[in-house]
């Protein structure tokens, strides 16, 4: 039996592992490489192997850097299932059809630009002025760009187009792979093949993967953590801690490290430190401004706030999420109460009451409307894609509110090298540092520089990655006896600090690199 590591090794996104288990080649995880758009472009762009080779495909859950590369797989030759739990499949019938059309709108974007640009170039210069909107006018209709018109141009200019990795219907077709099915039921993955699936805690529907395969009469079991939830937190389950006998035994576990070096705030404070943040700006008159994913972060931010309004203990301002994708996985949320924790029941569900539906909540689908709110100056919470700042609507409440003292922008989760959101992190934690002293600090994004004049604040406790200590709880605690850590999906100073506490409590680890087969003894 072999592994090959071909994603999320030495960063945190684009998971892809190979698994090869005598006629069986089993793929874990599909992922889109995020960060830098031309070396995402180019690394999304190319798997690794035949996609005609794989068997099945177990999915761990439906975050697109673990599930964004199902459509290109599926358009070219993968003949197998796509194996996940149910919530899963339900969520990805939404995230991949979005990922899609962005990618399509990105790439019209481009293409109008190029289009433009090499128009421009063949008027001279004095009549440049004129002819730059008579060109726009050309290449743009009242409904958006006139795609017809660019198309037109770059084949007449020879130019090179850009094209989405896949469109909505190369996603709409990979959702027909997809086979939902429950917590701890066994799987025929393969041939001498089977998988379990149990709950991880990291969101709606994520999953642990126990693999069992049977080579010249000898079992080997392969453990897959995919990404591991916190323990205590609301809406979901903790991790699973007791695995049934035929799995306690496992040669390997490739096991995430996202924040293997480090320690977040007990869940317990992390209302009390929302609650803090929000008055703080809601008392100076301010918008508190949250990039967020659509999925699983915007549900649990909703459900901290709809707790603090029950408590009255911070003013009832409206909250907008102004993503039509969160609205869409809200609902799913809504679907799937069987994966609620015991306090989620007690405190919500028993009582009749939605954990994420209340009186001040607006759910803003239509662009109209979002212009509008970006245009709000009366104290309010927004919660906007992309979590990362990277694309979406969030951009733009960023260009009406980043130069805002006034103003709160509020980082929940994990910002990846190289994003927007990572970089206003670290600008604003600087400038807090300096006392604010001296002209604020300047970001780049839509062809624009603004000033970096509003709040930043990083809340950890947010974070649906295990931390440091409850990897250690997960490995310790649960009746797994792994012969084998190799550890992924981390950034190489996590991964190295993880590796280092991990060979000092006895575990044998390995940090594997790209494209490196792993062979199961």
């Amino acid at each position: 039996m072999h592994v090959t590591f071909y994603g999320a090794v030495g960063e945190v996104t684009g998971s892809l592992h190979f698994l090869t288990a005598g006629n069986d080649r089993i793929l874990l995880d599909c992922g889109m490489f995020q960060g830098h758009r031309k070396e995402a472009d180019r690394k999304n762009r190319i798997l690794p192997f035949d996609p005609r080779i794989v068997t099945n495909m177990v999915l761990s859950h439906a975050h697109i850097d673990h599930s964004g590369r199902i459509p290109l797989l599926t358009r070219n030759g993968f003949a197998g299932r796509v194996i996940c739990t149910r919530a899963t499949e339900d969520v990805c019938s939404y995230l991949l059809p979005d990922s899609a059309h962005i990618q399509e709108s990105d790439a019209a974007y481009l293409n109008y630009k190029m289009a433009r640009s090499v128009l421009e170039d063949m008027i001279p210069g004095r009549r440049k002025a004129k002819k730059r909107e008579s060109i726009r006018r050309r290449l743009k209709t009242d409904q958006g760009l006139n795609r017809k018109a660019i198309d037109d141009i770059i084949e007449k200019y020879h130019l090179d187009a850009v094209h989405p990795v896949y469109t909505v219907a190369d996603a709409r077709q990979s959702l027909t792979f997809f086979d939902g099915h429950p917590y701890k039921t066994p799987i025929v993955l393969g041939q001498d093949t089977q998988c379990c699936l149990y709950d991880a805690g990291h969101i709606l529907g994520s999953a642990i993967t126990l693999i069992c395969t049977r080579e010249n009469g000898r079992k080997r079991t392969i453990a897959y953590s995919g990404d591991l939830g916190r323990f205590g937190k609301p809406i979901l389950k903790d991790p699973t801690l007791h695995f049934e006998p035929e799995h306690q035994d496992v040669d390997l576990l490739i096991m995430e490290s996202t924040y293997g070096d480090r320690e977040h705030e007990p869940v317990a404070d992390l209302e009390p430190h929302l609650k803090q943040v929000l008055n703080k700006t809601l008392e100076r008159g301010g918008t508190v401004l949250i990039p967020s994913f659509a999925f699983g972060r915007t549900q649990e931010l909703l459900y901290a706030i709809h707790d603090l309004y029950n408590k009255n203990e911070v003013p009832e301002v409206p909250v907008y999420v102004d993503s039509p994708l969160a609205t869409e996985i809200t609902r799913v949320f809504g679907e799937h109460p069987e994966m609620y924790d015991r306090r989620t029941h007690r405190d919500f569900l028993e009582s009749g009451k939605n954990p994420f539906m209340f009186k001040n909540v607006r759910f803003i689908t239509e662009v109209a409307d979002s212009m509008a709110l970006m245009r709000e100056m009366a104290p309010h919470i927004v919660i906007a894609a992309s979590g990362m700042c990277e694309a979406g609507r969030i951009l733009h409440h960023l260009r009406y509110k980043i130069h805002n003292p006034k103003n709160t922008i509020l980082i929940v989760g994990f910002m990846a090298e190289h994003t927007l959101g990572r970089r206003i992190l670290e600008k604003g934690a600087a400038y807090e540092e300096s006392g604010r002293t001296g002209d604020a600090p300047e970001l780049r994004f839509l062809n624009k520089v603004y000033p970096l004049k509003a709040r930043v604040v990083k809340l950890d406790g947010f974070s649906a990655h295990a931390d440091k200590n409850e990897m250690l709880k997960f490995l310790k605690q649960s009746n797994l006896r792994v012969q084998k850590i190799a550890l992924v999906h981390g950034e190489v100073e996590q991964t190295r600090g993880f590796a280092d506490t991990l060979q000092n409590a006895g575990y044998s680890v390995h940090i594997p690199r790209y494209g490196e087969h792993l062979k199961i003894r």
